[in-house]
């Protein structure tokens, strides 16, 4: 039950680190380690995850911005947050329910040379249902957008 809790939802091992792992590996061309931890909220739809990443040489914020500015250039459905003086810094399930999005947005810890990303997205559009479809658009080589191009449920 999620009403009026806040709880840690697998912290350890969860069952999708292994392909945020395997997909990570392939892009940086080596073994690439991450701790996910998501947590359930008193919210009806939409998760939030925190992924930890040890670096193994330092980097500056302004780098990352443009890896990630240049990995997630064509997708459309994934969206980079950053705000820096707003009241919403990271990504926020509100604002990707009932759509496809997935917002992304990170913190660089420098102290510890950890790069901690988060996400947000609509588990059961981005998680499953809008997945699927929007891998079948591609696969028939209809629009990707085709069906589930539509705005946030939750208004700003």
């Amino acid at each position: 039950m999620r009403s009026g809790v806040i709880r840690p939802y697998k912290p350890t091992k969860h069952r999708h680190t292994g392909e945020i792992e395997q997909e990570l590996s392939e892009v940086a061309g080596k073994k690439i380690k991450v701790s996910m931890s998501p947590h359930a909220v008193d919210i009806v739809r939409g998760i939030l995850c925190t992924n930890h990443t040890f670096l193994t040489q330092e980097v500056v914020e302004k780098d990352l911005w443009k890896l990630y500015r240049e990995q997630y250039k064509d997708e459309i459905f994934i969206r980079l947050i950053r705000d820096k003086k707003g009241f919403y810094k990271f990504p926020d399930p509100k604002f990707v329910v009932g759509s496809n999005f997935c917002d992304i947005g990170f913190d660089l810890d420098p102290d510890n040379n950890r790069l901690v990303t988060l996400s947000a997205s609509d588990n059961l559009m981005k998680g499953a249902a809008g997945s699927a479809i929007q891998n079948m658009n591609v696969m028939s080589g209809f629009d990707e957008k085709e069906g589930i191009m539509y705005s946030p449920l939750t208004p700003v």
